[in-house]
C-alpha cells in the first residue's frame, strides 16, 4: 500500500511542477488578466463593425474633477494603477480606456487606425458617460492621441498633460515609409526576450527591475496564447498613424492649457532603425524635443525630469509624481 502512495504522490509532483511550467495564455481581448479595478465595456459601431472599447471609471460619478487616462502604443490601461489611485485620493473620478486595438478591447480583423479615429471612440465613450468636460492625460503615443483629442474637441479639455509623448517631431520626414507587412512581420518574430530587451534599452536606460518586469505579464500571455496572430496585425496597424500623422503640425492648434512632463533622457525615436538616405538628423532628443513642443503651445508648460527616460512614472515614482501634482495643480 505505501507503494501505491508514493506512486501517487510521485505523480502529484509531477503534475504539480508541469503545472507550474505551463506558461499562462491570454486571448486577444486579455481573459484572465485582472486589471487593477472593474472593467466595463462600451459597445459601438464603427466602421461597419461591432466594437467593444474596454474602460475603467472609478471613483464618485459625482466628482468635481474627472480625469481621463491615454495609454502608450506598448502597453493598456492596467499600468496606469498607481497614479489613479493617487488621484482617487484627490478626490478625482478617474477614467481609463483600452484603445480599440489594444489590451482588453476588440482586434479588428481590419481597421482603418487614426488618432483622428481613436479621439471619436473616446469621444463616443465619454459622451455616452454623459461626461463633458474633464483633464486629459496621455503618455508616450497617448500623447499623440490626446493632442488629437485636444484638437479636435476642444470644449470637452479643461487641461492637457503629455508626458514624454511620441510625435514630437515629423517622423515621416525623416523615416522611410515602410508597409504594413514590415511590422506585422516584426511582430511575429517577437518574443518576450526581445520585448524586455527593448523596453530595458529604450526606456529604461539598460536598467531591470521586477516592476518593469510585471508590466511584461499581458505581452508574455497572448504571446504564448493562440491568438498572437490577430494581435499582431493590429499592433502591427497601429503604426500607421504614427508614421503617417505629423502632430507637430498640430501643437500650435491646441488652446488648452497644457502642461509638458519630460524625462530628458528619453530618445525614442521610431524609425530610428530605417532613416531615409541623407538623413542625418539624431531622432528622440526630447531634452530639445520637450522645449520646441513648449515654444509651439500657447499657454503651456514645460516640466522637465533630468536623468529620467521614456517611463518616468515608472522609473522614479517620487520624482513624477511631485511633476504630475504640479501639472494637475497648476492653475
Amino acid at each position: 500500500m505505501k507503494k501505491y502512495y508514493f506512486l501517487l504522490f510521485a505523480i502529484l509532483a509531477l503534475l504539480s511542477q508541469a503545472l507550474a511550467a505551463s506558461p499562462v495564455k491570454y486571448n486577444k481581448e486579455l481573459d484572465g488578466f485582472d486589471y487593477p479595478f472593474d472593467v466595463k465595456t462600451f459597445n459601438l459601431n464603427s466602421q461597419d463593425k461591432v466594437l467593444k472599447m474596454r474602460y475603467m471609471d472609478i471613483g464618485d460619478k459625482n466628482a468635481k474633477k474627472v480625469i481621463v487616462l491615454l495609454h502608450g502604443k506598448n502597453f493598456s490601461g492596467y499600468y496606469w494603477e498607481r497614479i489613479a489611485n493617487d488621484l482617487l485620493k484627490r478626490n478625482y473620478r478617474v477614467i481609463i480606456p483600452d484603445q480599440i486595438g489594444f489590451g482588453k478591447s476588440s482586434k479588428p480583423d481590419f481597421y482603418q487606425y487614426s488618432f483622428g479615429q481613436l479621439a471619436l471612440n473616446t469621444k463616443l465613450l465619454m459622451d455616452s458617460l454623459h461626461v463633458q468636460k474633464f483633464d486629459l492625460v496621455g503618455h508616450s503615443m497617448g500623447g499623440m492621441l490626446a493632442t488629437t483629442f485636444a484638437v479636435n474637441y476642444a470644449g470637452s479639455v479643461n487641461k492637457l498633460i503629455l508626458i514624454n509623448p511620441i510625435g514630437l517631431e515629423d517622423y515621416s520626414k525623416y523615416v522611410e515609409f515602410k508597409d504594413v507587412n514590415f511590422f506585422y512581420k516584426n511582430e511575429l518574430d517577437k518574443t518576450l526576450d526581445k520585448a524586455r530587451n527593448y523596453q530595458k534599452k529604450n526606456y529604461y536606460d539598460g536598467k531591470w527591475s521586477s516592476e518593469y518586469e510585471t508590466l511584461l505579464v499581458p505581452v508574455k500571455g497572448m504571446l504564448a496564447g493562440d491568438d498572437w496572430q490577430v494581435i499582431a496585425w493590429n499592433n502591427a496597424l497601429t503604426y500607421g498613424p504614427i508614421f503617417s500623422e505629423n502632430i507637430v503640425d498640430r501643437l500650435s492648434q491646441i488652446t488648452n492649457q497644457t502642461v509638458l512632463i519630460i524625462g530628458t533622457r528619453d530618445q525614442t525615436g521610431p524609425g530610428k532603425g530605417w532613416l531615409k538616405q541623407g538623413v542625418t538628423r539624431q531622432l528622440g532628443e526630447y531634452k530639445k524635443l520637450g522645449i520646441n513642443a513648449q515654444s509651439l503651445i500657447k499657454n503651456s508648460v514645460l516640466i522637465e525630469l533630468e536623468g529620467l527616460g521614456h517611463m518616468p512614472q515608472f522609473e522614479n515614482y517620487t520624482l513624477f509624481i511631485k511633476a504630475f501634482h504640479q501639472a494637475i495643480d497648476q492653475p
